[in-house]
């Protein structure tokens, strides 16, 4: 029997969320948008399709190969279905809103990619995030990671890590290298994956400069706890100004991390170039002891909006909910509905509405139905008992 025999499966990373997953993503939905109201940030909805030059703004390789695409049956241009809102965003801070006041956007929703990735495999994330436009200093860098720490706390997560990086280090190291983008797609890999023999092939291949390639080799082993730091002032202290700003950068960033949160747990990685293509500077994400896959990532990205003839500076994170979802700590909480029976009483009509009224889940059976109580979620009931509705366990 072939796939197109079986018209209830789904195709291969796209998935249906049952009730109690559904559920989940739906509280969890809602305490994010209370909590970045609370942080002054404004919700927007981009939308699921696009110009494919919009959705690929500032981007790389990677977003383009992730990204499907179809034809326009009314203006014959390409679309594309998003597989990241975050140039998105971008262009509705650079077109709709202006104002040159820093401006705080917040977004959740499903994005569509051509291949699985992270944590889930999954080809449809629901994609949580906020951005911070108008604002080039290290408070908005600090602002952004405390505001995603704090989503994770709100969705049952506490024993994670940050792990934070500078690309800016990196993208000064190289800038004289005159790479192809190909090749900077090979080095960015070879230095995340920290493939030592790899990248000494590599920096024989082209022929790198001395000084150059001793730095690159010095990222990969620039991989710590905060004393990497110091560590990297030594072993890249001949590279200038530009590398000793983005060291203090850093170092001051800690430090008013642990002002807020005493006891998390800061990993420093040098040769964390994820994002390289649109983020400029600093890199952070969060994630668990044990799990390859990032919880959440984000960093500052000052080149995307100069795209859409509005250069802002810009930071901000984004998170996969589904992932958060497979993760959480707790267990999905049986349903507690109250069942009421299938007769015809005005007393109980106003029973039940009372009820729903204050937050119960009320079903009424169906004359004849199927199914017992507890298939219907079901743990008490309504019964009569002295001409009077009343609750009353199922057991």
């Amino acid at each position: 029997m072939t796939v197109r025999d079986k018209p209830w499966m789904l195709p291969e990373g796209i998935e249906a969320l049952l009730p109690g997953d559904a559920e989940y993503l739906e509280n969890s939905r809602r305490k994010l948008l209370d909590l970045f109201r609370q942080w002054g940030y404004q919700f927007v909805v981009p939308p699921i399709v696009d110009y494919i030059e919009s959705l690929l703004t500032g981007s790389g390789t990677e977003l383009d190969l992730q990204t499907f695409k179809l034809i326009d049956q009314m203006s014959g241009r390409l679309l594309g279905i998003r597989a990241d809102m975050t140039p998105q965003v971008a262009r509705i801070d650079a077109h709709h809103l202006n104002t040159r006041a820093p401006v705080r956007l917040c977004y959740l929703g499903t994005v569509l990619k051509t291949h699985p990735s992270g944590l889930t495999r999954t080809r449809s994330p629901f994609q949580v995030g906020a951005e911070l436009y108008g604002h080039k200093g290290l408070e908005s860098d600090l602002e952004m990671i405390r505001l995603m720490l704090e989503t994770l706390n709100t969705c049952g997560f506490e024993d994670y890590y940050l792990d934070i990086g500078h690309l800016g280090i990196y993208k000064h190291i190289v800038e004289s290298c005159q790479l192809e983008a190909d090749q900077h797609i090979t080095l960015s890999d070879i230095l995340q994956r920290k493939a030592a023999a790899e990248l000494q092939e590599f920096l024989q291949q082209h022929r790198l400069k001395p000084e150059i390639a001793e730095a690159l080799s010095s990222l990969t082993q620039l991989s710590g706890d905060t004393e990497v730091i110091e560590k990297a002032r030594h072993q890249l202290a001949g590279l200038g100004q530009t590398v000793v700003d983005a060291l203090d950068r850093l170092e001051r960033l800690v430090n008013r991390i642990r002002t807020f949160f005493p006891n998390i747990s800061i990993h420093i990685d040098l040769a964390e170039l994820h994002g390289y293509y649109y983020q400029t500077d600093i890199v952070f994400a969060a994630y668990l002891p044990g799990h390859a896959s990032e919880l959440a990532r984000g960093g500052r990205y000052d080149d995307l909006t100069q795209a859409y003839e509005w250069g802002r500076p810009a930071t901000g994170f984004s998170m996969d909910l589904n992932a958060l979802m497979l993760l959480r700590n707790e267990a999905p909480q049986p349903a507690d509905r109250i069942l009421a029976p299938a007769v015809e009483d005005s007393r109980l009509d106003d029973r039940i509405a009372e009820l729903r009224k204050a937050g119960e889940s009320v079903v009424q059976a169906l004359p004849e139905q199927e199914g017992t109580p507890e298939e219907m979620g079901c743990q008490r009931r309504l019964v009569l008992e002295e001409d009077e509705w009343v609750i009353r366990e199922i057991g």
